[in-house]
Protein backbone atom coordinates (compact mmCIF):
# COMPACT_ATOMS: atom_id res chain seq x y z
CA UNK A 1 0.00 0.00 0.00
CA UNK A 2 1.05 3.51 -0.54
CA UNK A 3 0.07 5.99 2.07
CA UNK A 4 -1.27 9.36 2.24
CA UNK A 5 -2.20 12.49 3.89
CA UNK A 6 -4.45 14.48 1.80
CA UNK A 7 -5.85 17.04 4.01
CA UNK A 8 -3.82 19.98 4.90
CA UNK A 9 -3.77 21.82 1.58
CA UNK A 10 -6.93 20.16 0.29
CA UNK A 11 -9.25 19.94 3.27
CA UNK A 12 -8.02 23.13 4.91
CA UNK A 13 -8.48 24.99 1.65
CA UNK A 14 -11.87 23.32 1.53
CA UNK A 15 -12.65 24.32 5.09
CA UNK A 16 -12.05 27.95 4.17
CA UNK A 17 -13.96 27.66 0.93
CA UNK A 18 -16.84 25.71 2.42
CA UNK A 19 -19.37 28.54 2.92
CA UNK A 20 -21.71 26.48 1.49
CA UNK A 21 -24.40 27.92 -0.62
CA UNK A 22 -24.28 28.70 -4.33
CA UNK A 23 -24.51 32.45 -4.83
CA UNK A 24 -27.68 32.26 -6.87
CA UNK A 25 -29.48 30.41 -4.08
CA UNK A 26 -28.50 32.74 -1.24
CA UNK A 27 -30.52 35.50 0.33
CA UNK A 28 -29.02 38.92 0.97
CA UNK A 29 -27.41 37.56 4.13
CA UNK A 30 -24.10 35.80 3.47
CA UNK A 31 -23.10 32.88 5.71
CA UNK A 32 -19.64 32.94 7.31
CA UNK A 33 -16.86 30.73 5.99
CA UNK A 34 -16.46 27.56 8.00
CA UNK A 35 -13.31 27.58 10.11
CA UNK A 36 -11.22 24.86 11.68
CA UNK A 37 -11.71 26.19 15.20
CA UNK A 38 -15.48 26.69 14.61
CA UNK A 39 -15.93 29.20 17.45
CA UNK A 40 -15.08 32.16 15.18
CA UNK A 41 -18.15 31.63 12.98
CA UNK A 42 -20.92 34.19 13.52
CA UNK A 43 -24.34 32.88 12.48
CA UNK A 44 -26.40 35.55 14.27
CA UNK A 45 -27.30 37.14 10.92
CA UNK A 46 -29.76 34.29 10.38
CA UNK A 47 -32.04 35.95 12.94
CA UNK A 48 -33.11 38.45 10.27
CA UNK A 49 -32.52 36.38 7.11
CA UNK A 50 -35.21 34.99 4.85
CA UNK A 51 -36.01 31.27 4.71
CA UNK A 52 -32.81 29.19 5.00
CA UNK A 53 -31.13 28.45 1.67
CA UNK A 54 -29.99 25.04 2.97
CA UNK A 55 -31.35 22.70 5.62
CA UNK A 56 -28.16 23.02 7.65
CA UNK A 57 -28.89 26.69 8.34
CA UNK A 58 -31.82 25.64 10.54
CA UNK A 59 -29.21 24.19 12.92
CA UNK A 60 -26.90 27.19 12.81
CA UNK A 61 -29.30 29.60 14.53
CA UNK A 62 -31.78 28.11 17.01
CA UNK A 63 -33.56 30.92 18.93
CA UNK A 64 -34.11 30.17 22.63
CA UNK A 65 -36.00 33.30 23.60
CA UNK A 66 -34.84 36.79 24.44
CA UNK A 67 -31.27 37.37 23.30
CA UNK A 68 -30.30 33.70 23.59
CA UNK A 69 -29.59 31.35 20.67
CA UNK A 70 -27.76 28.11 19.94
CA UNK A 71 -25.46 27.24 17.02
CA UNK A 72 -24.67 23.60 16.27
CA UNK A 73 -22.55 21.78 13.70
CA UNK A 74 -20.46 18.70 13.07
CA UNK A 75 -17.48 17.30 11.23
CA UNK A 76 -17.30 13.62 10.27
CA UNK A 77 -14.05 12.60 8.59
CA UNK A 78 -12.70 9.32 7.24
CA UNK A 79 -9.10 9.35 6.06
CA UNK A 80 -6.91 6.59 4.70
CA UNK A 81 -3.14 6.97 4.79
CA UNK A 82 -0.76 4.39 3.32
CA UNK A 83 3.04 4.53 3.20
CA UNK A 84 5.85 2.70 1.48
CA UNK A 85 9.33 3.13 2.97
CA UNK A 86 8.25 5.81 5.41
CA UNK A 87 11.20 7.83 6.79
CA UNK A 88 13.23 6.48 3.86
CA UNK A 89 12.85 2.93 5.20
CA UNK A 90 14.15 3.89 8.66
CA UNK A 91 10.84 4.03 10.54
CA UNK A 92 9.59 1.35 12.95
CA UNK A 93 6.91 0.42 10.38
CA UNK A 94 8.10 1.80 7.03
CA UNK A 95 5.32 0.06 5.08
CA UNK A 96 2.06 0.90 6.78
CA UNK A 97 -1.56 1.63 5.95
CA UNK A 98 -4.29 2.68 8.31
CA UNK A 99 -7.67 4.39 8.57
CA UNK A 100 -8.37 7.46 10.67
CA UNK A 101 -11.95 8.13 11.80
CA UNK A 102 -13.09 11.16 13.73
CA UNK A 103 -16.36 12.85 14.71
CA UNK A 104 -16.42 16.40 16.08
CA UNK A 105 -19.86 17.86 16.85
CA UNK A 106 -20.16 21.19 18.62
CA UNK A 107 -22.68 23.43 20.38
CA UNK A 108 -22.23 27.19 20.78
CA UNK A 109 -24.65 28.82 23.26
CA UNK A 110 -25.01 32.62 23.26
CA UNK A 111 -26.87 34.56 25.94
CA UNK A 112 -26.34 38.24 25.30
CA UNK A 113 -22.61 38.90 25.53
CA UNK A 114 -21.88 35.65 27.37
CA UNK A 115 -21.42 32.28 25.74
CA UNK A 116 -20.35 28.68 26.29
CA UNK A 117 -18.72 26.58 23.57
CA UNK A 118 -18.40 22.78 23.75
CA UNK A 119 -16.87 20.43 21.16
CA UNK A 120 -16.29 16.77 22.01
CA UNK A 121 -14.23 14.49 19.78
CA UNK A 122 -14.37 10.79 18.98
CA UNK A 123 -11.12 9.83 17.21
CA UNK A 124 -10.14 6.25 16.40
CA UNK A 125 -7.42 4.64 14.26
CA UNK A 126 -7.64 1.25 12.59
CA UNK A 127 -4.57 -0.70 11.44
CA UNK A 128 -1.71 1.48 12.75
CA UNK A 129 1.36 -0.76 12.98
CA UNK A 130 2.60 -0.92 16.56
CA UNK A 131 -0.59 0.63 17.89
CA UNK A 132 -1.98 4.18 17.58
CA UNK A 133 -0.10 7.15 19.00
CA UNK A 134 -1.48 10.36 20.54
CA UNK A 135 -2.08 12.03 17.16
CA UNK A 136 -3.87 8.93 15.83
CA UNK A 137 -6.39 8.19 18.55
CA UNK A 138 -7.86 9.73 21.69
CA UNK A 139 -11.15 7.79 21.74
CA UNK A 140 -13.90 9.99 23.23
CA UNK A 141 -12.80 13.19 24.92
CA UNK A 142 -13.32 16.94 25.18
CA UNK A 143 -11.55 18.73 22.34
CA UNK A 144 -12.81 22.22 23.21
CA UNK A 145 -14.82 23.58 26.12
CA UNK A 146 -14.71 27.19 27.26
CA UNK A 147 -16.79 30.15 28.38
CA UNK A 148 -16.27 33.78 27.50
CA UNK A 149 -17.80 37.20 28.04
CA UNK A 150 -17.54 40.31 25.87
CA UNK A 151 -17.75 43.87 27.19
CA UNK A 152 -17.71 47.14 25.30
CA UNK A 153 -15.01 49.53 26.48
CA UNK A 154 -15.87 52.60 24.40
CA UNK A 155 -16.78 53.31 20.80
CA UNK A 156 -16.43 50.16 18.75
CA UNK A 157 -13.79 48.65 21.07
CA UNK A 158 -14.54 45.40 22.90
CA UNK A 159 -12.70 43.06 25.24
CA UNK A 160 -13.47 39.33 25.31
CA UNK A 161 -12.28 37.27 28.30
CA UNK A 162 -12.13 33.53 27.62
CA UNK A 163 -11.10 30.59 29.78
CA UNK A 164 -11.03 26.86 29.22
CA UNK A 165 -9.91 24.38 26.56
CA UNK A 166 -9.62 25.73 23.03
CA UNK A 167 -7.75 25.34 19.75
CA UNK A 168 -5.48 28.21 18.76
CA UNK A 169 -4.72 29.37 15.23
CA UNK A 170 -2.35 32.34 15.01
CA UNK A 171 -1.54 33.81 11.61
CA UNK A 172 -0.50 31.14 9.11
CA UNK A 173 0.21 28.70 11.98
CA UNK A 174 3.99 28.81 11.66
CA UNK A 175 4.36 28.78 15.45
CA UNK A 176 0.90 28.09 16.89
CA UNK A 177 -1.57 25.94 14.96
CA UNK A 178 -4.42 23.49 15.28
CA UNK A 179 -2.64 20.35 14.00
CA UNK A 180 -5.77 19.81 11.92
CA UNK A 181 -4.29 17.37 9.40
CA UNK A 182 -3.61 14.46 11.80
CA UNK A 183 -6.53 12.66 13.41
CA UNK A 184 -6.34 14.39 16.82
CA UNK A 185 -6.12 18.19 16.63
CA UNK A 186 -4.12 20.19 19.16
CA UNK A 187 -5.92 22.10 21.91
CA UNK A 188 -4.71 24.24 24.82
CA UNK A 189 -5.94 24.73 28.39
CA UNK A 190 -5.69 28.35 29.46
CA UNK A 191 -6.91 31.90 29.24
CA UNK A 192 -7.18 34.56 26.56
CA UNK A 193 -8.10 38.23 26.45
CA UNK A 194 -8.99 39.61 23.01
CA UNK A 195 -9.10 43.37 22.48
CA UNK A 196 -10.77 44.44 19.23
CA UNK A 197 -11.22 47.91 17.76
CA UNK A 198 -11.75 48.80 14.12
CA UNK A 199 -9.67 46.38 12.09
CA UNK A 200 -7.18 45.64 14.89
CA UNK A 201 -7.22 42.61 17.21
CA UNK A 202 -4.78 42.11 20.08
CA UNK A 203 -4.73 38.61 21.56
CA UNK A 204 -3.20 38.04 25.03
CA UNK A 205 -2.80 34.38 25.97
CA UNK A 206 -1.42 32.02 28.60
CA UNK A 207 -1.96 28.29 28.03
CA UNK A 208 -0.62 24.76 28.19
CA UNK A 209 -0.97 22.26 25.32
CA UNK A 210 -3.33 19.32 25.86
CA UNK A 211 -1.69 15.91 25.78
CA UNK A 212 -4.08 13.21 24.46
CA UNK A 213 -4.32 10.04 26.53
CA UNK A 214 -4.88 6.51 25.20
CA UNK A 215 -8.34 6.15 26.77
CA UNK A 216 -11.57 8.14 26.90
CA UNK A 217 -11.77 11.34 28.96
CA UNK A 218 -8.10 11.21 29.98
CA UNK A 219 -6.65 14.13 27.99
CA UNK A 220 -4.68 16.42 30.30
CA UNK A 221 -2.66 19.63 30.20
CA UNK A 222 1.03 19.08 29.53
CA UNK A 223 3.20 19.12 32.64
CA UNK A 224 6.30 19.96 30.57
CA UNK A 225 5.25 22.64 28.09
CA UNK A 226 3.62 26.06 28.37
CA UNK A 227 2.95 29.03 26.08
CA UNK A 228 2.24 32.71 26.70
CA UNK A 229 2.37 35.95 24.74
CA UNK A 230 0.58 38.65 22.77
CA UNK A 231 -0.41 38.53 19.09
CA UNK A 232 -1.58 41.72 17.33
CA UNK A 233 -3.09 41.73 13.86
CA UNK A 234 -4.67 44.19 11.48
CA UNK A 235 -5.39 43.88 7.74
CA UNK A 236 -2.12 42.97 6.02
CA UNK A 237 0.09 43.06 9.09
CA UNK A 238 0.86 40.93 12.20
CA UNK A 239 3.23 41.64 15.10
CA UNK A 240 3.71 39.24 18.01
CA UNK A 241 5.70 38.00 20.98
CA UNK A 242 5.45 34.38 22.19
CA UNK A 243 7.09 32.87 25.25
CA UNK A 244 7.64 29.11 25.54
CA UNK A 245 8.93 26.67 28.14
CA UNK A 246 9.73 22.97 27.75
CA UNK A 247 11.17 21.16 30.76
CA UNK A 248 12.28 18.18 28.63
CA UNK A 249 13.61 19.70 25.39
CA UNK A 250 15.96 17.75 23.15
CA UNK A 251 18.00 18.91 20.15
CA UNK A 252 20.93 17.44 18.25
CA UNK A 253 23.21 19.86 20.14
CA UNK A 254 21.88 19.14 23.63
CA UNK A 255 18.93 18.71 25.96
CA UNK A 256 17.49 20.21 29.13
CA UNK A 257 14.96 22.81 30.20
CA UNK A 258 14.22 25.24 27.38
CA UNK A 259 12.94 28.80 27.80
CA UNK A 260 12.52 30.51 24.47
CA UNK A 261 11.17 33.89 23.37
CA UNK A 262 9.97 34.59 19.81
CA UNK A 263 9.36 37.98 18.21
CA UNK A 264 7.68 37.87 14.81
CA UNK A 265 6.51 40.17 12.04
CA UNK A 266 4.28 39.20 9.13
CA UNK A 267 3.11 41.02 5.99
CA UNK A 268 0.38 39.55 3.77
CA UNK A 269 -2.22 40.61 1.26
CA UNK A 270 -3.42 40.72 -2.34
CA UNK A 271 -3.19 43.23 -5.15
CA UNK A 272 -4.88 42.57 -8.49
CA UNK A 273 -3.88 38.98 -9.40
CA UNK A 274 -0.95 38.88 -6.96
CA UNK A 275 -0.87 37.56 -3.41
CA UNK A 276 1.94 37.40 -0.86
CA UNK A 277 2.78 36.26 2.66
CA UNK A 278 6.15 37.06 4.25
CA UNK A 279 7.04 36.32 7.86
CA UNK A 280 10.23 36.72 9.91
CA UNK A 281 10.90 35.51 13.46
CA UNK A 282 13.86 35.90 15.82
CA UNK A 283 14.28 33.74 18.93
CA UNK A 284 16.38 34.03 22.08
CA UNK A 285 16.50 32.38 25.50
CA UNK A 286 18.28 29.43 27.09
CA UNK A 287 18.50 25.64 26.82
CA UNK A 288 20.16 24.42 30.01
CA UNK A 289 23.45 26.30 30.15
CA UNK A 290 23.37 27.25 26.45
CA UNK A 291 21.97 30.49 25.17
CA UNK A 292 19.55 30.44 22.23
CA UNK A 293 20.00 32.57 19.12
CA UNK A 294 17.76 31.41 16.25
CA UNK A 295 15.66 32.81 13.44
CA UNK A 296 13.54 32.05 10.37
CA UNK A 297 12.19 33.83 7.34
CA UNK A 298 9.42 32.44 5.18
CA UNK A 299 7.98 33.89 2.00
CA UNK A 300 5.22 33.10 -0.45
CA UNK A 301 4.51 34.93 -3.70
CA UNK A 302 1.73 33.91 -6.04
CA UNK A 303 -0.29 35.04 -9.02
CA UNK A 304 -3.81 33.88 -9.83
CA UNK A 305 -4.42 33.97 -13.60
CA UNK A 306 -8.22 34.08 -13.64
CA UNK A 307 -8.58 34.89 -17.35
CA UNK A 308 -6.78 31.85 -18.80
CA UNK A 309 -8.01 28.24 -19.04
CA UNK A 310 -8.23 26.41 -15.68
CA UNK A 311 -7.50 29.69 -13.86
CA UNK A 312 -4.04 28.59 -12.62
CA UNK A 313 -2.82 29.95 -9.30
CA UNK A 314 1.00 29.97 -9.53
CA UNK A 315 2.96 30.01 -6.29
CA UNK A 316 6.55 30.05 -5.11
CA UNK A 317 7.55 29.60 -1.46
CA UNK A 318 11.00 30.01 0.04
CA UNK A 319 11.83 29.21 3.67
CA UNK A 320 15.09 29.53 5.56
CA UNK A 321 15.18 28.18 9.12
CA UNK A 322 18.29 28.40 11.27
CA UNK A 323 20.16 25.42 12.71
CA UNK A 324 23.05 24.98 15.12
CA UNK A 325 26.19 25.92 13.23
CA UNK A 326 28.86 24.91 15.77
CA UNK A 327 28.82 22.32 18.50
CA UNK A 328 30.16 23.21 21.96
CA UNK A 329 30.21 27.00 21.50
CA UNK A 330 27.60 27.62 24.20
CA UNK A 331 24.98 28.84 21.71
CA UNK A 332 22.05 26.84 20.30
CA UNK A 333 21.13 28.08 16.83
CA UNK A 334 18.29 25.62 16.11
CA UNK A 335 14.97 27.34 15.52
CA UNK A 336 11.95 25.92 17.37
CA UNK A 337 8.59 26.05 15.55
CA UNK A 338 6.78 25.46 18.90
CA UNK A 339 3.31 24.16 17.89
CA UNK A 340 3.17 24.37 14.08
CA UNK A 341 0.43 23.22 11.72
CA UNK A 342 0.32 19.48 11.02
CA UNK A 343 0.98 19.11 7.29
CA UNK A 344 3.62 21.81 7.26
CA UNK A 345 5.19 21.36 3.82
CA UNK A 346 2.36 19.44 2.16
CA UNK A 347 0.49 16.17 2.51
CA UNK A 348 3.80 14.30 2.97
CA UNK A 349 5.93 16.13 5.53
CA UNK A 350 8.60 13.78 6.94
CA UNK A 351 10.67 16.76 8.08
CA UNK A 352 9.64 19.95 9.82
CA UNK A 353 10.72 23.61 9.89
CA UNK A 354 14.00 23.21 11.80
CA UNK A 355 17.48 23.68 10.30
CA UNK A 356 16.36 23.74 6.68
CA UNK A 357 16.37 25.75 3.49
CA UNK A 358 13.29 24.95 1.44
CA UNK A 359 12.12 25.89 -2.07
CA UNK A 360 8.53 25.07 -3.03
CA UNK A 361 7.05 25.89 -6.48
CA UNK A 362 3.45 24.89 -7.15
CA UNK A 363 0.31 25.43 -9.18
CA UNK A 364 -3.39 24.92 -8.45
CA UNK A 365 -5.92 24.49 -11.27
CA UNK A 366 -9.68 24.98 -11.36
CA UNK A 367 -11.04 22.08 -13.44
CA UNK A 368 -14.67 23.18 -13.18
CA UNK A 369 -17.56 21.40 -11.50
CA UNK A 370 -16.13 22.24 -8.05
CA UNK A 371 -13.03 20.17 -8.83
CA UNK A 372 -9.50 21.50 -8.30
CA UNK A 373 -6.07 19.94 -8.77
CA UNK A 374 -2.60 20.87 -7.63
CA UNK A 375 1.01 19.98 -8.35
CA UNK A 376 3.85 20.93 -6.01
CA UNK A 377 7.57 20.40 -5.85
CA UNK A 378 9.75 20.58 -2.74
CA UNK A 379 13.53 20.87 -2.42
CA UNK A 380 15.22 20.64 0.99
CA UNK A 381 18.71 21.44 2.26
CA UNK A 382 20.09 21.61 5.78
CA UNK A 383 20.88 25.17 6.84
CA UNK A 384 23.72 24.09 9.17
CA UNK A 385 25.84 21.01 8.46
CA UNK A 386 26.54 20.52 12.20
CA UNK A 387 22.82 20.04 12.96
CA UNK A 388 20.42 17.23 12.09
CA UNK A 389 16.88 17.16 10.71
CA UNK A 390 13.65 17.08 12.71
CA UNK A 391 10.02 16.09 12.18
CA UNK A 392 7.12 18.57 12.36
CA UNK A 393 6.64 18.27 16.16
CA UNK A 394 10.39 18.88 16.62
CA UNK A 395 11.69 15.37 17.33
CA UNK A 396 15.16 14.58 15.97
CA UNK A 397 14.83 12.34 12.87
CA UNK A 398 18.48 12.08 11.77
CA UNK A 399 21.47 13.33 13.73
CA UNK A 400 24.19 15.13 11.78
CA UNK A 401 26.88 12.75 13.02
CA UNK A 402 29.86 13.05 10.70
CA UNK A 403 27.77 13.82 7.59
CA UNK A 404 28.66 17.04 5.82
CA UNK A 405 26.23 17.01 2.90
CA UNK A 406 23.43 19.56 3.10
CA UNK A 407 21.01 18.26 0.45
CA UNK A 408 18.18 16.35 2.15
CA UNK A 409 16.07 15.49 -0.90
CA UNK A 410 13.28 16.47 -3.25
CA UNK A 411 9.58 15.79 -3.22
CA UNK A 412 6.74 15.93 -5.73
CA UNK A 413 3.07 15.89 -4.80
CA UNK A 414 -0.16 15.81 -6.82
CA UNK A 415 -3.53 16.56 -5.24
CA UNK A 416 -7.16 16.65 -6.35
CA UNK A 417 -10.23 17.90 -4.53
CA UNK A 418 -13.97 17.70 -5.29
CA UNK A 419 -16.49 19.75 -3.35
CA UNK A 420 -19.28 17.27 -4.05
CA UNK A 421 -21.87 19.20 -2.03
CA UNK A 422 -21.59 22.29 0.14
CA UNK A 423 -21.02 19.93 3.07
CA UNK A 424 -19.10 17.00 1.54
CA UNK A 425 -15.51 17.23 0.33
CA UNK A 426 -13.61 14.35 -1.31
CA UNK A 427 -9.86 14.54 -1.90
CA UNK A 428 -6.84 12.49 -2.89
CA UNK A 429 -3.06 13.01 -2.86
CA UNK A 430 -0.05 11.12 -4.18
CA UNK A 431 3.43 12.02 -2.95
CA UNK A 432 7.00 10.85 -3.43
CA UNK A 433 10.17 11.92 -1.58
CA UNK A 434 13.52 11.02 -3.18
CA UNK A 435 16.39 11.11 -0.63
CA UNK A 436 19.44 13.29 -1.11
CA UNK A 437 23.06 12.94 -0.11
CA UNK A 438 22.52 13.68 3.61
CA UNK A 439 19.92 10.90 3.94
CA UNK A 440 22.20 8.46 2.13
CA UNK A 441 25.08 9.33 4.46
CA UNK A 442 23.12 8.83 7.67
CA UNK A 443 21.10 5.63 7.19
CA UNK A 444 18.52 3.91 4.97
CA UNK A 445 17.74 5.98 1.88
CA UNK A 446 14.77 4.56 0.01
CA UNK A 447 12.19 6.71 -1.74
CA UNK A 448 9.09 7.45 0.36
CA UNK A 449 5.72 6.98 -1.38
CA UNK A 450 2.40 8.01 0.11
CA UNK A 451 -1.23 7.89 -0.99
CA UNK A 452 -4.00 9.72 0.84
CA UNK A 453 -7.78 9.40 0.44
CA UNK A 454 -10.28 11.44 2.41
CA UNK A 455 -13.97 12.14 2.80
CA UNK A 456 -14.93 15.08 5.00
CA UNK A 457 -18.51 16.10 5.87
CA UNK A 458 -18.90 19.46 7.65
CA UNK A 459 -21.56 22.01 8.42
Amino acid sequence: MIGGAVLRKLAVATAIALPGVPAAAQSAWQPPALTITRYDEDWSGLAHASDPARWTERLKYVPLGGDAYLTTGIEARARDESYRDNLWGDGPAPDDGYLWLRLMPYADLHVGQVRAFVQPIAAYAVGVAGGPGPIDQTRVDLLQGFADATVRVGGDATVTLRGGRQMLSLGTERLVGTRYGPNVPLAFDGFRALFETGGTTVNFLAAEPVRPGPGSFDDRSSAAKSLWGVYATRPGFDLYYLGYRNRRAQFDAGSGEERRHSIGLRSFGTAHDWHWNVEAVVQFGRLGDQRIRAWTIGSELGRHLRDVPFKPDLMMRFNMVSGDTKRGDGTLGTFNALFPKGKYFGELSPIGPYNIVNLNPGVTLDLGGNVSAGLMGQFYWRYASADGIYDVPGNLVRSAGTARSRFIGRQIEATADWQATPELDLSVSLSGFAPGAFIRETGPARMIAMLGLEANYRF
